[in-house]
């Protein structure tokens, strides 16, 4: 039933949840396939593509980077929003100092186990409140939300937010990820409602 999980946005809230979208009282989860089951010891993150060295990272690495603490509105393009989501984790831009990245470079392909991929535009990407989260309301991320690290991507739908990240691909053009192939718009805009490709 609508109203056991989902409500429509009180007056004082409304300018923070995009047009189609409900508040949800829970935190949903969605996914296609099977929920990968992936230890710390053994996660490993790689990147490649457009830039001077491919490079390799392990969860050691990412956690000797700055910590930080985030609150970011998450809104799923199944039209449910959850408000005031509490991450720790690293911020893009603190990552990205780590990489020697071709200027050429104008799109990133996340990565994901399982096979998971989805497109994002370097000016997407490179934002400051954009980050990989480990943590998630001061627990471990748990693999049905997308750990032991996904990237979030707060200005975008949430499907551009990849569970179980393990990689970035630089390119010097625009590749479909897995939901832009099968129908979603390539970039998924909330407030723009961007959910589904015009093509």
């Amino acid at each position: 039933m609508p109203g056991k999980f989902f409500q429509k946005p009180w007056k004082e809230l409304a300018e923070r949840v995009p047009p189609g979208q409900h508040l949800t009282k829970g935190f949903p989860v969605l996914t296609y396939g099977d929920t990968p089951q992936v230890s710390r010891d053994t996660w490993q993150f790689r990147v490649w593509g457009l830039v001077k060295e491919n490079k390799t990272f392990t969860w050691n690495d990412f956690m000797a980077m700055p910590q930080t603490d985030f609150t970011a509105d998450f809104h799923c393009v199944t039209t449910w929003s959850k408000l005031d989501v509490q991450w720790t984790g690293v911020r893009v831009v603190d990552f990205i100092r780590h990489l020697d990245v071709d200027p050429r470079a104008m799109h990133v392909m996340e990565h994901c186990y399982g096979g998971y991929t989805t497109n994002l535009s370097m000016d997407d990407f490179l934002r400051e409140e954009n980050f990989f989260a480990h943590t998630l309301f001061g627990e471990p991320l748990p693999p049905d939300h997308g750990g032991p690290m996904r990237l979030v991507v707060p200005h975008l739908y949430a499907w551009k937010s990849a569970k179980w990240i393990n990689g970035l691909e630089f390119l010097d053009h625009m590749e479909l990820g897995f939901w832009e192939r099968n129908g979603y718009h390539h970039r998924g805009e909330p407030w723009a409602e961007e959910r589904y490709s015009v093509l």
